[in-house]
């Protein structure tokens, strides 16, 4: 018999099931070994129904991760159905096709079993602070560079950790402890939600999560059927350039088609793969595109299931946005975070007033690893440049999009790293003009103080194309990469000496609007604070 739920009743459960997850990301940022879970909050907490479908993600989840769990936990159930699976079992994966599109992105998923029927499973994906191989940048050509594969498999099978595998995994590793310890942080995770998931279901009496999935994605897609519908019918398009490789620009396409109450998206005309590791696994494309969507058709809508289910996406196979194997992947993003703003570029047509100017993305990070004290480490820090102006306000300055990955503070940076920071701060006229402003980029100026040398790379974009203004702002202003004062390609890896220097400038947003008609009290604020220097941008 189907249970139903009254509207109250379906609040409070709902509330507990968000209170679930969000429980369990505490535990797992208190339980973790390195900074990219303690401090810049790379990873997903989600639990999902017996068919691997996203029921609840935990408020601190990055946009990515929301789109590719709930597949992998689906992957996981092709390999292992349920009758494979028994209580205390967990699996992983780090596969660049079934995961998240690059090797250092761990996920694990448990079942959860009641009265011996499989009812759900929690899973968690985290970014690793090291997988092996070459240290994260552009330059593998395959996947075997990149580091440790890990096919779907168990890690725990029915409550005895697979200790092979753990050796195996120290043993590929240049922190074994920050990479397993943050592994069994995820187990903690794991446990946390299910343990929840059991208390809520002894209170409410239910058997299953069976009724309770359907009536909450239910009304997810129905809702998101309902803000597509609101769109005109139609087919339009989109495209643009990143700075490539090789010198070479790619040029990636979109084109969004709204019929009714569905969206379908096809990247057809997008450049092929690469030989290096910016290629852009589909589930990433996928999880970035659906992201997009959501953001300009119902963005307080939860993300789950349901929400996905109205829209699909096709790519051709071997393109840089659906690369097939032995295709590298590992600094994707570099790819991956221009989709939502193809995305944008479509639906901007018919709600201009929904998207914002492009932004100072992707995401810029610093991967370094050395030797210190005789041991082996690796850090990756990430440095955020400025978001794109809108029709509502100026873009916020410092701050990464689409991923929400927090920057590392420098205080965390020079305790775990030879390095010294001599200045961090915001970038003057990097914000493009507008009627809005664009956000702001930064400065960082970074020594090495190791007494042994230090490979360093960088994700890094749009040092060649600057994140474009709409509706008349300006750009804003390209990034920049130097070592000992001399401009580089952000794409290699250096080698750093002991008193060598990095210098990076994160790209501005773009300006919205034109700039002769921003009001001169923001102006003059500016001015003041030092965000703007040139007033002939502004037409004064």
């Amino acid at each position: 018999m189907t249970r139903t739920f009254d509207p109250i009743e379906l609040e409070l459960l709902w509330r507990r099931l968000i209170s679930a997850v969000d429980e369990a990301a505490v535990a797992m940022v208190r339980t973790s070994f390195s900074t990219l879970v303690r401090e810049s909050y790379d990873f997903s907490c989600v639990i999902t129904d017996q068919d691997g479908q996203s029921l609840v993600q935990a408020s601190e989840s990055i946009p990515s991760f929301i789109g590719t769990l709930p597949e992998t936990v689906k992957h996981f159930l092709r390999a292992f159905p349920p009758g494979k699976l028994e209580p205390g079992d967990v699996l992983i994966t780090n596969d660049i096709w079934l995961g998240t599109g690059h090797l250092p992105d761990i996920t694990l998923a448990k079942p959860i079993f009641k009265d011996g029927k499989l009812i759900a499973f929690s899973a968690t994906t985290a970014h690793a602070p090291d997988i092996g191989g070459k240290i994260r940048s552009p330059e593998p050509r395959e996947v075997f560079e990149e580091g440790l594969q890990i096919p779907p498999m168990k890690m725990i099978a029915a409550g005895k950790t697979d200790e092979t595998l753990v050796t195996i995994i120290r043993k590929n590793v240049r922190t074994p402890d920050q990479t397993m310890g943050d592994l069994y942080a995820q187990i903690v995770a794991l446990d946390v939600m299910e343990d929840r998931l059991r208390t809520l279901m002894a209170n409410y009496g239910l058997d299953d999560i069976t009724d309770l999935a359907r009536e909450i994605q239910g009304r997810c897609e129905q809702a998101m059927r309902l803000a597509i519908r609101a769109l005109p019918d139609g087919t339009y398009r989109s495209e643009l350039k990143t700075d490539g490789v090789h010198d070479t620009p790619i040029t990636m396409k979109l084109e969004l088609t709204i019929k009714g109450d569905e969206i379908a998206m096809d990247f057809a005309g997008t450049d092929p793969q690469v030989d290096r590791a910016i290629n852009c696994a589909l589930c990433y494309t996928n999880a970035m595109a659906m992201y997009g969507v959501k953001v300009c058709t119902s963005p307080n809508l939860p993300n789950n299931e349901g929400a996905w289910r109205p829209i699909k996406l096709t790519a051709p196979e071997g393109c840089i946005v659906n690369p097939v194997f032995p295709a590298s992947g590992g600094s994707r993003m570099l790819i991956g975070h221009y989709v939502p703003t193809l995305v944008f570029g479509c639906l901007g047509q018919i709600v201009p007033e929904r998207v914002m100017a492009a932004c100072g993305s992707p995401m810029w990070g610093m991967n370094q690893s050395g030797v210190r004290n005789g041991r082996p480490y690796a850090n990756m820090f990430f440095y955020n440049g400025g978001m794109g102006a809108n029709t509502q306000g100026d873009g916020v300055t410092c701050l990464s999009w689409p991923s929400n990955v927090s920057s590392t503070s420098i205080e965390i940076s020079e305790h775990i790293a030879p390095l010294r920071f001599h200045h961090k701060k915001l970038r003057s006229d990097s914000g493009g003009a507008g009627r809005h402003r664009g956000g702001l980029g930064q400065e960082i100026l970074i020594e090495s103080l190791s007494e042994s040398p230090i490979a360093v790379s960088f994700l890094a974009e749009r040092t060649v194309f600057p994140a474009f203004g709409i509706e008349g702002g300006s750009d804003g202003a390209p990034g920049e990469l130097r070592i000992n004062g001399e401009k580089t390609d952000p794409k290699k890896q250096y080698v750093l000496q002991k008193g060598d220097t990095v210098a990076l400038g994160t790209p501005g947003g773009g300006g919205h609007g034109d700039p002769r008609k921003r009001g001169a009290a923001a102006l003059a604020a500016d001015f003041a604070a030092g965000y703007v220097t040139d007033r002939a941008a502004y037409g004064r």
